[in-house]
């Protein structure tokens, strides 16, 4: 059965995290069709089946692994009894259905596994707690047949007596073993024996203690979702309580129907104080927090795998990167009347109106090409400059920071830099840009101009050697031939490496930026 390993998805990748299976455990699936979606360190990834099969899912969802661990496996056909959930479910239904027919009651449900994968009589000679459930399994479905028997192979195998008492019985006992089927096959229907459940929606319930085994999920497919559990924990302890009232009807079918109504009483009488003292808890709860911190109650988010890169990037950059910045207002009255002329252009040939960041970022391209320092970057003692001119363009996504590349800008018009930026743009928000799409850059343009921000200082994505940071563009009064007049001015402040960059080259690129903005026909150049 071949293994399905932890790609790398991107050159900077060193593990991912598993978000959403898109197949069940057991489904058959094709080469080629989507498998499971994948959070890297830059972006959240499909990745398709290389071969044709039956999928068994080894990595839960939100596990996080290394490149070339194992997530999955790939067979042919069903796969074995103790190993995919697929043939485990299928024996479960098999064995619901009342498949009686067989003269041996220790065997009848394990025979219809071992008969699935090939392999008859393994159940008898392995003692692993999967096969141990499986034989559960069995006597439980094979009750009517020859409970006698079933008792004491249950005996030997250290089964629970729930498994003993279903076998043990009449005909009339076949109904709470199907029934018995039916409650446990949520909790490991379609995904190796495990509650199919969200990411978000484990950690609530390993957080409230809540066992996801007893809940019925509401999302697709039955799977359980965050509502689900924080449902399940809002009602405290009332459904464990019920659970346990109930086990000792299982484990004594004999019971006669008086007292088993008496023990429905007593487990009614038993979750009745459950129910009172639900509400206690959580006060008490947020009084504790609150006498603790002084912040009232205290809410702990995991970061997605993306945060994390970013804060540990960041800070390995504020940590190693010496900076200094520098800073200048630009007077873009000149671009704001070429802009005013490319609408018309854009509205006849139906094509994107470029915004004043693309005409930073053609400026800033240009510039580059006299000022390799700035395109370069200082790594292990040396400098190292690049042949290309790629400019990253920091996007805001859902709670994170994304940079994707316009490659060759210096090479590319104004029109072309528009439409690129924004199709980069919608798949950063849309979360469909690809890791090539955020690699290569040399150098980074971020904009707060549309928040209002004026003024800012970035911090340099490293390894590069700079950063731009563009601020709002706003009327301010200037001087001009001796009077004082409004003037659109923006603002830019670049953030250099000192290792690579000192003052000076630094304060000509910037300057160089600047003129070509205030005499933007130079962007047609």
């Amino acid at each position: 059965m071949p293994d399905v390993t932890m790609p790398r998805l991107s050159d900077s990748m060193e593990e991912g995290t598993i978000l959403k299976w898109l197949k069940d455990a057991g489904d058959e699936v094709a080469k080629g069709e989507e498998l499971v979606e994948i959070e890297t360190d830059k972006a959240t990834m499909t990745y398709e089946a290389d071969a044709d099969g039956t999928l068994e899912i080894v990595a839960e969802e939100g596990s996080t692994l290394s490149i070339g661990e194992v997530i999955a496996r790939i067979g042919e056909g069903s796969g074995s009894g103790d190993a995919g959930g697929a043939s485990e479910s299928s024996g479960q239904e098999a064995s619901a259905e009342g498949d009686s027919g067989e003269e041996d009651g220790d065997g009848g449900g394990t025979a219809t596994k071992t008969e699935e994968s090939d392999d008859e009589g393994q159940a008898d000679e392995d003692t692993g707690p999967a096969d141990a459930a499986n034989e559960d399994e069995g006597d439980e479905d094979e009750g009517d047949g020859d409970g006698d028997e079933e008792q004491p192979a249950a005996e030997e195998a250290d089964e629970e007596p729930q498994a003993s008492a279903n076998g043990d019985g009449d005909s009339g006992d076949g109904e709470s073993g199907g029934a018995t089927a039916e409650a446990e096959a949520p909790a490991s229907d379609g995904n190796g024996g495990r509650a199919k459940a969200s990411p978000v929606a484990r950690r609530i319930a390993r957080e409230h203690g809540v066992d996801l085994s007893t809940l019925e999920g509401t999302g697709p497919g039955g799977r359980i979702v965050k509502a689900d559990v924080e449902a399940a924990a809002s009602a405290g302890d009332g459904d464990t309580d019920t659970a346990e009232a109930e086990e000792p009807q299982t484990r004594e079918p004999e019971l006669s129907e008086e007292a088993a109504g008496a023990d429905d009483e007593q487990a009614e009488a038993e979750e009745q104080p459950d129910a009172e003292d639900e509400p206690e808890p959580e006060p008490e709860r947020g009084k504790a927090a609150a006498g603790e911190t002084g912040r009232g109650e205290v809410t702990v988010q995991e970061p997605s795998r993306i945060q994390q890169v970013i804060a540990r990037r960041m800070a390995e950059s504020k940590a190693t990167i010496p900076h200094f910045t520098l800073s200048m207002d630009v007077d873009m009255e000149g671009a704001v009347e070429l802009r005013d002329q490319l609408k018309a252009l854009a509205a006849e040939r139906e094509t994107p109106v470029p915004s004043y960041n693309d005409m930073v970022v053609k400026a800033c391209a240009i510039a580059l090409r006299d000022f390799p320092l700035v395109n370069g970057a200082y790594r292990d003692g040396k400098f190292e400059l690049y042949g290309r001119v790629n400019i990253g363009v920091a996007v805001a996504g859902e709670g994170t920071l994304i940079v994707p590349t316009i490659f060759d800008a210096d090479r590319k018009g104004l029109g072309t830099i528009a439409s690129e930026s924004r199709g980069l743009a919608e798949k950063v928000r849309d979360g469909k840009i690809s890791p090539p799409e955020l690699s290569g850059a040399t150098f980074s343009i971020t904009n707060l101009g549309m928040y209002g921000v004026t003024h800012f200082t970035a911090v340099i994505n490293p390894p590069q050697a700079a950063i731009l940071a563009v601020g709002k563009m706003e009327p301010k009064p200037v001087v001009r031939d001796g009077e004082v007049v409004a003037r659109n001015t923006m603002n830019l402040t670049i953030a250099c490496d000192h290792r690579i960059l000192s003052g000076a080259p630094a304060a000509e690129f910037l300057g160089r930026v600047k003129a070509i903005l205030e005499q933007p026909i130079s962007l047609a150049l």
